[in-house]
C-alpha cells in the first residue's frame, strides 16, 4: 500500500511539474516586463529542480512518471492562447499563471490527502511543490 501511494503521489507531482513548466514556456516569450519575466524564470527553475527530485524518486521505484492529462493540457493551451490573443498584456499572463497555480495547489493538495500512505520523502516533496505554487500565485498578484 505504501509503495502504491508513494508512486501515485510522485506521478501526480511529475505531471503537475511538467504542466507548470509547459505553461511557463507557453507565455514567457510574450512577457513585456522584466519583473514578471524574472519571476517566471525563477519559478520554472524551481519547478525543474523539483522535477529532477521527483524523477529521481520515481527511478528508485522503477516508474517512468506521468505526463499531464492531454485534455487538461489542450484546454490550458486554448485558454492561454485565446486570452492572450484578446489582450496581450502582462496582466493577462499574470492572471493565467495565477489561475494555473491555484489549480495546482488544489489538485496537489487533493492528491496529498488521497495518498496518505505515501512515504515521507514524497509527501515532503509534494508539500514543497504546493508551497511553490502558492508562492508563485502570490508573486503574480504584483502584476495584476
Amino acid at each position: 500500500m505504501q509503495e502504491n501511494d508513494t508512486v501515485r503521489l510522485l506521478r501526480e507531482c511529475d505531471a503537475g511539474i511538467k504542466m507548470g513548466v509547459d505553461s511557463i514556456n507557453e507565455v514567457i516569450d510574450k512577457v513585456k516586463g522584466d519583473a514578471l519575466r524574472e519571476t517566471l524564470i525563477r519559478c520554472r527553475e524551481e519547478h525543474e529542480t523539483l522535477g529532477d527530485e521527483v524523477r529521481e524518486l520515481l527511478d528508485e521505484c522503477r516508474d517512468g512518471g506521468k505526463n499531464p492529462n492531454p485534455v487538461a493540457k489542450s484546454m490550458s493551451w486554448i485558454k492561454t492562447n485565446v486570452e492572450i490573443a484578446m489582450d496581450r498584456s502582462d496582466e493577462t499572463i499574470a492572471s493565467l499563471m495565477t489561475d494555473g497555480c491555484n489549480m495546482g495547489v488544489k489538485s496537489l493538495s487533493r492528491y496529498l490527502n488521497q495518498y496518505p500512505a505515501a512515504d515521507e520523502k514524497s509527501r515532503s516533496l509534494a508539500e514543497r511543490l504546493i508551497a511553490l505554487e502558492a508562492d508563485t500565485a502570490v508573486s503574480m498578484r504584483a502584476e495584476l
